[in-house]
């Protein structure tokens, strides 16, 4: 009863990968190619291209691509 429910717009760009029971809080822009650890608790944007994980989720290091 005390604690209302949290509505909000997440976006999430393409080519993002989200691990297994992540939250992400409302109002969070999850930046393109970025990596969400499993079980991380996002509270801030995530940039494009990084890897961020933990709780809170904190970022780890930037994401390369080598073709």
């Amino acid at each position: 009863k005390n604690m209302p429910l949290m509505v909000g717009r997440v976006d999430i760009e393409q080519n993002v990968f989200i691990g297994a029971k992540a939250l992400i809080l409302p109002g969070i822009k999850i930046g393109e190619g970025s990596v969400v650890g499993a079980g991380s608790v996002v509270t801030k944007d995530v940039e494009p291209w990084s890897v961020v994980g933990g709780n809170p989720a904190k970022f780890i290091k930037k994401r390369v691509i080598q073709g």
